[in-house]
């Protein structure tokens, strides 16, 4: 293996694989309650009209409505970055297998912006950029880490090691990738607990790997659901 082999990257990947979500789903959903089969009719109903009503939904917290709708992303990211991710088990997950297939060897390696120190006491922490040197060290050992394991991963799977058995030396470092299903309500639920943002009621701090990728999925959605996500946001961004 020759070092032009491994990839080392910085940024995450979120592509819309297919969906079934407007502003219209919404309302619909939530009018059933009163209009029974007539709320059918909302399905084509210009959802602009009906901003205060999404606006309610959202602001005393009537939650189902939101999720009468489906987006499916495509994610690559770190395998630590996934790990964090499942713990929303609203969503539906189907994540490639060392099992199955020879794993590629992409890394990452924060970037160069990426803070690096943490500063502060467990659940009174902040961090901080790092100096030139302490990311030189971060970048050069990690690189290193990643070339040693992989070959190590290599020679096993050479020798007739099964790929199971082979994968157990990779770092969580490693790029993965997956399916992620879910509805409007699981994803501001998601959004709230992984984006840090000046106007959300209850403060999050989230890992800032994971931060990424949901920064990506909010900008799809918003372009799906433009008046849903503004609700979202002027309500504190919270999960109704």
């Amino acid at each position: 293996m020759s070092q032009s082999d491994i990839q080392f990257r910085s940024d995450m990947t979120v592509e819309l694989i297919k969906h079934a979500a407007s502003d219209a789903d919404v309302l619909w959903a939530a009018r059933v309650s009163t209009k029974g089969e007539s709320s059918l009719d909302e399905v084509q109903a210009d959802p602009d009209g009906s901003r205060g009503l999404i606006n309610f939904l959202m602001r005393d917290r009537h939650g189902t409505p939101f999720e009468h709708s489906s987006m499916t992303f495509y994610v690559r990211a770190p395998i630590f970055v996934f790990r964090e991710f499942m713990r929303h088990r609203t969503f539906s997950y189907n994540e490639e297998s060392g099992r199955y297939r020879k794993l590629d060897p992409v890394f990452y390696v924060p970037a160069p912006d990426r803070k690096l120190v943490q500063v502060g006491k467990p659940g009174k922490y902040d961090f901080v950029d790092g100096s030139a040197e302490q990311h030189k060290l971060v970048t050069d050992i990690t690189k290193d880490s990643y070339r040693r394991s992989y070959q190590a991963y290599l020679e096993m799977l050479e020798a007739g090691i099964a790929r199971e058995v082979a994968r157990t030396v990779l770092p969580v470092g490693l790029y993965s990738s997956m399916y992620a299903t879910c509805n409007a309500r699981a994803l501001m639920n998601f959004l709230s607990l992984r984006t840090k943002h000046e106007d959300s009621a209850f403060p999050s701090f989230p890992q800032r790997e994971i931060e990424m990728v949901a920064e990506q999925m909010e900008t799809i959605w918003a372009e799906l659901m433009p008046l849903t996500h503004a609700a979202f946001q002027s309500c504190g961004r919270v999960c109704p």
